[in-house]
C-alpha cells in the first residue's frame, strides 16, 4: 500500500479500539491504572490504552513511502480517531446503562483513569483528542530518520523499563547511595520527571550514535552480540559477572538463578531443536532423572544411599541422564516432525507418572518427593545463600555456553544442521544420521541434567510436581523467542520469559497473559526470535532480499 486507504485505517482503528476495550473490561487498565511509571505524568494503564493505536498507526504508515508523509499522518488520525470514538462510546453507554452488572471490572474508578479524572463529557473528549495525537506519533515515527526512530524507540523502552522495575532499583540506590540520592531519582515506586527526561535524552544519544555506527559499517558483517567481542570487552563482562550478586541482592539473585537454570535446559534444548531438528517436548524428563539422581546419591533423609557430596555426585547426574536421553534416541531414530514430538512427549509423562507412582515410592519417595538434599560446599564452606549458589548457576551456564559454541563450529555441529535441513539429503551425503541423532538427544539430555541436579541442591527438596510438561514448554517458547540455533538469542530469551513475569509479580495472574501477548506479537513480528542465528534469520527472510532480476534493474 503506497497511499491512505480510508477503509483499510478505518479497520485498524475498530482493531486498536476492541483491544483497549477488552484490557479495560477485564481490569487490566485499572490495576495498572495505579502504577506510575513517571510520577505524576504516566501510568501505565495509560500506555495500556495507547499502545494498540500506536502500533496499529506504525504499522500501516510502514507500508507508505517515506515520501507519502501526509497520507501516513491521515492514516494514524483516522486510527486515533477511531480508537477514540469507540472508548467515548464506551463512557457514554456506561453513563446510561448499568454495564458492571454483566463487566464487573468496569468500575468508576476506571471510568476516572479513562477521563483523566476529569468531568466525564470533557475528559472523553480529552481522551479522543489524545488517541489521535498518538495515532499521528505512531504513524510520524515511520517517516523520520531511521536512526533516530529506533534511537527514540529505544530510549522508550529503557526509560518506561526503569519506570516498571522502579521498586526494585530503587531499592538497590538506597543500599548503595543512601535515601537522599534514590529520592533525587524516585518516588512512590516510579521514577521522577526530571530523571525520566535525562535518562531519555542520554539513552537516545547513545542508541543514536551506536545504530549510526553500524549503518557505516553496514557492508561488514556483523557479529554475534555476544560473541566476536575484544579481550578487553570480555574482561569487562567477567567482572560485571562476578560482581553481579553484590549489585542485585537476594531476591534478585534469586531470580537470576532461576533464569540461570532454565538457560542450562535452554542451552541443551537448543542442540535437540535448534540445531539438529528434533522437536522434543518430553525434554523435562531429563531435568527430573538429573534431580531424582543428585537426591538419591546426596540426601540424607532415608532415600539416600550413598550420602555423596554435591561435587562427586554432579558428573554421576549429567552421565545418567545423558544414557537415558541416548536410550530415547533409539526408538525414535525413523521419527520425524509431529510423529517424533508425540513420543516424546509420551516418553515426558511416563517419567513424571514413574516419580508419582507407588511402585517407586520405596526408592524415591512418590508424591512425598526427597527430603533433605545438601546444598553445594566447598571444604567447610556451604552455598546457603542465593548470592553463593550463583557462582555455581553461572559456572554451569558457562560451561554449557562454552561446550555449546564448540559443538556448533564443529564437524558434529555441522553434521546436526545438515540433517536439520533435510534428513535425506543428509544421509545420501554420508551423515549416519543413527549416530548423529543419538548425540544430540545424549548431550542435550546432559545439559538437562546438570541443571536438574543443580536445581536440587538448590530447592534442596524435590517433588514429582516439580516436573511437569509447562517445564518443556517453558523451555521450547524461549529457545524460539530467542532464537533458534542462537545461543545468544537462549540466554534473551530466559530472560525475558522467565526472568521477567517474576519481576512482575506485582500484576497477579495479568503477567501470564502479558507472557502470552508477547509470545504472539513475537510470532507475528519477529518470528526469527530476539537474537536468530544466522541461518534461520536468512531462511525466514529470504523473501525480503532482492531477486537476481531486481538487482539487475537496479
Amino acid at each position: 500500500m503506497k497511499k491512505f486507504n480510508l477503509r483499510q485505517a478505518i479497520s485498524q482503528g475498530l482493531v486498536a479500539s476492541i483491544i483497549a476495550l477488552s484490557v479495560s473490561a477485564i481490569g487490566m487498565v485499572e490495576l495498572f491504572g495505579e502504577r506510575f511509571l513517571i510520577n505524576g505524568a504516566l501510568t501505565m494503564g495509560q500506555v495500556l490504552i495507547f499502545l494498540a493505536t500506536i502500533t496499529f498507526s506504525y504499522q500501516m504508515a510502514s507500508k507508505m513511502k517515506r515520501e507519502s508523509l501526509r497520507d501516513g499522518l491521515l492514516s494514524g488520525l483516522v486510527i486515533g480517531l477511531v480508537n477514540g470514538l469507540m472508548m467515548w462510546l464506551f463512557i457514554w453507554l456506561e453513563g446510561q446503562f448499568d454495564v458492571r452488572s454483566f463487566f464487573i471490572n468496569i468500575s468508576p474508578r476506571l471510568i476516572e483513569l479513562l477521563t483523566f479524572e476529569q468531568a466525564r463529557e470533557s475528559g472523553s473528549l480529552l481522551l479522543v483528542v489524545f488517541y489521535a495525537l498518538t495515532g499521528m506519533a505512531g504513524a510520524g515515527m515511520r517517516f523520520i530518520p531511521r536512526a533516530i526512530s529506533s534511537a527514540i524507540t529505544g530510549a522508550l523502552t529503557i526509560t518506561l523499563g526503569v519506570g516498571l522495575l522502579s521498586e526494585l532499583i530503587a531499592e538497590r540506590i538506597r543500599n548503595f547511595f543512601g535515601v537522599s540520592v534514590m529520592n533525587l531519582i524516585f518516588k512512590s515506586d516510579a521514577l521522577q520527571l526530571i530523571p525520566a527526561l535525562l535518562l531519555f535524552g542520554i539513552s537516545v544519544y547513545f542508541l543514536y550514535r551506536r545504530h549510526t555506527k553500524q549503518s557505516d559499517g553496514a557492508k561488514i558483517a556483523k557479529p554475534n552480540p555476544l560473541e566476536g567481542r575484544s579481550k578487553l570487552q570480555n574482561y569487562i563482562l567477567s567482572g560485571f559477572l562476578l560482581i553481579l550478586p553484590l549489585l542485585l541482592g537476594t531476591y534478585l539473585t534469586e531470580i537470576t538463578n532461576n533464569v540461570g537454570i532454565f538457560i542450562l535446559m535452554g542451552l541443551g534444548l537448543n542442540i535437540v531443536v535448534g540445531l539438529a531438528g528434533l522437536l522434543d517436548l518430553g525434554y523435562v524428563a531429563f531435568f527430573a532423572i538429573g534431580a531424582y539422581t543428585m537426591a538419591i546419591l546426596t540426601s540424607t533423609a532415608d532415600l539416600g544411599i550413598a550420602q555423596m557430596s554435591f561435587w562427586a555426585a554432579l558428573p554421576i547426574c549429567v552421565g545418567v541422564s545423558a544414557i537415558f536421553g541416548m536410550i530415547l534416541g533409539i526408538p525414535v531414530l525413523r521419527m520425524r516432525g509431529d510423529y517424533l514430538a508425540i513420543v516424546t512427549l509420551g516418553f515426558g509423562e511416563i517419567i513424571r507418572i514413574l516419580a508419582l507412582s507407588d511402585m517407586l515410592k520405596p526408592f524415591i519417595g512418590g508424591a512425598q518427593g526427597i527430603l533433605k538434599i545438601p546444598k553445594p560446599a566447598i571444604g567447610s564452606l556451604v552455598l546457603l545463600q542465593p548470592q553463593q549458589l550463583y557462582y555455581v548457576v553461572l559456572a554451569g551456564v558457562l560451561l554449557a555456553a562454552f561446550i555449546s559454541i564448540r559443538l556448533r563450529d564443529s564437524r558434529l555441529g555441522r553434521r546436526w544442521m545438515a540433517m536439520r535441513e533435510d534428513e535425506d539429503v543428509a544421509e545420501a551425503m554420508g551423515i549416519n544420521l543413527v549416530s548423529t541423532k543419538i548425540l544430540a538427544f545424549g548431550i542435550g539430555a546432559a545439559f538437562s541434567g546438570l541443571a536438574g541436579a543443580i536445581f536440587a541442591s538448590k530447592l534442596t527438596s524435590i517433588f514429582p510436581h516439580s516436573f511437569s510438561l509447562l517445564i518443556s514448554i517453558n523451555v521450547l517458547s524461549l529457545i524460539i523467542v530467542g532464537g533458534l540455533g542462537s545461543i545468544p538469542g537462549t540466554i534473551a530469551g530466559a530472560i525475558v520469559l522467565v526472568g521477567l513475569p517474576e519481576l512482575l509479580r506485582e500484576f497477579a495472574e495479568f503477567r501470564w497473559l502479558m507472557y502470552g501477548l508477547l509470545l504472539i506479537a513475537m510470532m507475528l513480528v519477529r518470528p526469527e526470535g530476539f537474537i536468530p542465528s544466522d541461518v534461520i534469520k536468512r531462511e525466514l527472510h529470504a523473501d525480503d532480499e532482492p531477486g537476481d532480476a531486481e538487482v539487475a534493474q537496479a
